[in-house]
């Protein structure tokens, strides 16, 4: 890292509360809740403070500049156009338009990973009672197998639904190939992105992938409730998705004129937001897509990896660890997980230091980010050392 980025990451650690010194906390866990910053907070207080009076009248012109701003950003974190990006509030929400709003009819399949998370897996069984088949894919070595999709493609295959990076051991699938295939074979190839976006670099265009959603409170550093989708902007008028909402539609801010029936929806993924937005925690992140997009996502990504070769470097010299995650670099995320004997023990000698980390499928899990340093990661490894 060159001198001016190393002090760019010094001043963004400074404004996360959760790095001082005072509090004593080693925050390791963005994959599970990622921190709020100073101006995350400052734009939350702002809003509250703002309509405890509603002295200002241009707040819904704030609001909607600001979401503006995060479809731009958000664009940017994944490689689109801001057309092609929504608000969203969760990550679910993204793959429920997905899963009710793609051309899906009785009969089609669609393939998901045997080891994803429950919120890529609930909304594609819910298709059951529409006739669809949902197949779970047989995992090796508790990784998604590639050449088992391949083989699993058949004439009724409609659809993949893949998380970008599994969130028990960090495996980072490799979507390029993945969304070759489904290109090739002609199926919608949709990503549970939420343990990759905003620190691991992805380029949606590229990965062919046609729908994506990711929450934003963890890697993007955001308040629970806030998040975006893309879908590809070929796509968007093949959807026909069981929700509208009145901003759907482009009203211009004029508030005052609302018997209006006959306007045209978006054409954008706008069309399938779904309002009155949560404009505190539209302002809210804002701020936490400002502090990522300044540093960048490729940067951040080499920070993270680099923090992370440090405690891999010391596993690997500690006979009683097991890396469980990969370590080959196009598989390898900002998450990495071990194990040894009396891990469950481990983790909770770890909080009781106050070192916050997880504990998935029998492992302990780390997860660095932008707010991190060295000094994280050497409390970590020395904590360790004694158990």
């Amino acid at each position: 890292m060159n001198d001016t980025l190393e002090i760019e990451f010094k001043k963004a650690r400074a404004l996360f509360p959760v790095t001082a010194k005072k509090k004593g906390i080693t925050y390791l866990n963005s994959a599970s809740t990622g921190p709020l910053s100073l101006p995350v907070k400052k734009a939350l207080y702002d809003y509250y403070e703002m309509t405890q009076y509603l002295e200002k009248s241009l707040i819904d012109r704030d609001a909607f500049a600001s979401l503006d701003k995060i479809r731009k950003m958000g664009a940017g974190i994944i490689g689109a156009h801001a057309d092609e990006i929504g608000f969203g509030f969760s990550t679910t929400f993204g793959l429920n338009i997905a899963a009710f709003g793609l051309p899906f009819k009785k009969g089609d399949e669609i393939l998901l990973s045997d080891i994803e998370f429950p919120a890529n897996v609930y909304p594609w069984l819910a298709l059951k009672e529409r006739g669809i088949k949902v197949i779970l894919l047989k995992s090796s070595n508790r990784v998604f197998d590639i050449d088992i999709f391949r083989r699993s493609i058949g004439k009724k295959t409609k659809a993949l639904s893949l998380s970008f990076v599994q969130f028990f051991n960090g495996y980072k699938n490799d979507l390029i190939e993945i969304g070759k295939i489904c290109g090739e074979k002609g199926i919608y190839f949709i990503v549970d992105g939420i343990q990759g976006c905003g620190v691991e670099a992805i380029d949606v265009h590229k990965a062919q992938i046609d729908i994506f959603s990711s929450g934003a409170q963890k890697w993007m550093l955001s308040p629970l409730g806030t998040g975006f989708f893309y879908i590809r902007k070929e796509l968007q008028n093949e959807i026909t998705f069981p929700f509208a909402s009145w901003l759907s539609v482009d009203w211009k801010l004029n508030f005052t004129d609302l018997f209006h029936y006959d306007l045209p929806f978006f054409c954008s993924a706008r069309r399938f937001e779904m309002g009155t937005y949560p404009y505190a925690h539209v302002f809210a992140m804002e701020a936490a897509l400002n502090i990522i997009s300044s540093l960048g996502v490729k940067n951040i990504q080499s920070h993270t990896h680099r923090l992370l070769d440090i405690l891999i470097e010391f596993l690997q010299s500690d006979k009683r660890y097991r890396i469980v995650s990969s370590l080959e670099p196009k598989h390898r995320s900002s998450i990495l997980s071990f194990t040894c004997d009396n891990a469950k023990e481990v983790h909770g000698s770890l909080a009781g230091n106050k070192i916050i980390s997880s504990f998935r499928e029998g492992a302990l899990r780390v997860s660095v980010h932008l707010f991190n340093n060295e000094s994280d990661i050497e409390r970590l490894t020395k904590i360790l050392s004694i158990k």
